[in-house]
């Protein structure tokens, strides 16, 4: 797959530009995904994604712990967009877990690393073995975490993907402009358990 095309020219010539960025991968004509986890400026990268393939799959790992706003907004987007929407859910309820486990576990707590196994990497694992894409589309911004500033817009990963991050080197200001140029919605009620903290990786873009 990596021979097919030279990832250092189109990091080059694409990689400031999401939209020629979006539109190059999908004319490869790949098995591509979208994954969401529906956080604030998630509109961008499925109003991109979907002008130029409207069914493309959106993959949400839903791990349960969602905001009210979160809910209602994914409803939202995923309405005004038609998005082929398909929810991966951990393989246990959050009332299940909590009332075996106890509440979310801190970040310091040894638990916390099978926490976010059971609630994020295992769900998209079964994403990928069912639906077997060959590209999978993040929204990662460079501006997340010190290691998602060292990833290319363009890459082969480890599971043979084609991982492709349109936005990652947008601004906030971009992606807000991006917004108000398409009449997009935003939501900001957001908080993501496997993280705890905003700049602290979840561990999917560790793992793949």
């Amino acid at each position: 797959m990596s021979d097919t095309f030279d990832l250092s020219r189109i990091n080059a010539e694409f990689g400031n530009d999401p939209e020629a960025l979006a539109r190059w991968a999908l004319s490869l004509d790949k098995r591509a995904i979208c994954t969401t986890n529906f956080r604030p400026f998630e509109a961008v990268i499925l109003h991109m994604v979907t002008r130029f393939r409207p069914d493309i799959p959106i993959v949400w790992m839903d791990n349960g712990y969602n905001t009210d706003a979160t809910y209602r907004f994914a409803d939202e987007v995923t309405r005004k967009l038609n998005l082929n929407r398909i929810i991966y859910l951990p393989q246990r309820t959050r009332a299940h877990r909590e009332a075996v486990d106890g509440l979310t576990p801190h970040i310091d707590d040894p638990r916390h690393e099978a926490f976010t196994r059971e609630v994020k990497l295992e769900p998209f694992e079964r994403a990928l073995r069912e639906l077997n894409p060959e590209m999978w589309f993040t929204a990662v911004r460079a501006s997340d975490t010190a290691f998602r500033a060292g990833m290319q817009p363009a890459s082969l990963n480890g599971d043979g993907l084609i991982k492709v991050a349109p936005v990652l080197n947008w601004s906030s200001k971009q992606m807000h402009e991006y917004l108000v140029a398409h009449d997009l919605p935003n939501e900001f009620d957001y908080v993501d358990p496997t993280k705890a903290e905003d700049n602290r990786e979840c561990g999917l873009h560790l793992a793949h």
